[in-house]
């Protein structure tokens, strides 16, 4: 089954840490993104750029009305993630733990199973089915 392994970063908590820390963490994606290639349970990951670069779209009237944001009352925001296919939710609980952000106080993993997936190169894929 696929797992969306959703990563949320809080600034503050961020900004706290030393810099030997976030060199760990970032050069602990590079470890961890080797290993699941390994082990054959990578799909992809991609790293979202902050908040204050982001826009909303919403149609009205029929026409596309944009606005800055999202503005929420959150200290934490979606910051990126990895699609993976593991055997178990068991398995991707353990997968997420060997994300380096996992490991950092304030900040978490959040493991969400798939219901849906379609790409450019195959076809679309129901779970269950």
């Amino acid at each position: 089954m696929k797992y969306l392994l959703a990563m949320y970063m809080n600034p503050e908590v961020w900004e706290s840490l030393s810099e030997q820390d976030k060199d760990d963490v970032m050069t602990g994606h590079g470890e961890f993104i080797r290993r699941i290639r390994e082990s054959g349970e990578m799909i992809s990951t991609q790293a979202l750029d902050a908040p204050a670069k982001s826009a909303v779209v919403r149609v009205k009237n029929g026409m596309p009305a944009i606005t800055d944001g999202p503005f929420v009352e959150s200290k934490e925001f979606l910051a990126g993630y990895y699609l993976v296919e593991c055997a178990s939710q068991e398995r991707a609980y353990e997968v997420a733990a060997m994300i380096p952000d996992a490991k950092i106080d304030g900040l978490g993993i959040e493991v969400r199973p798939v219901v849906f997936f379609a790409d450019s190169e195959t076809e679309s894929e129901f779970a269950g089915g």
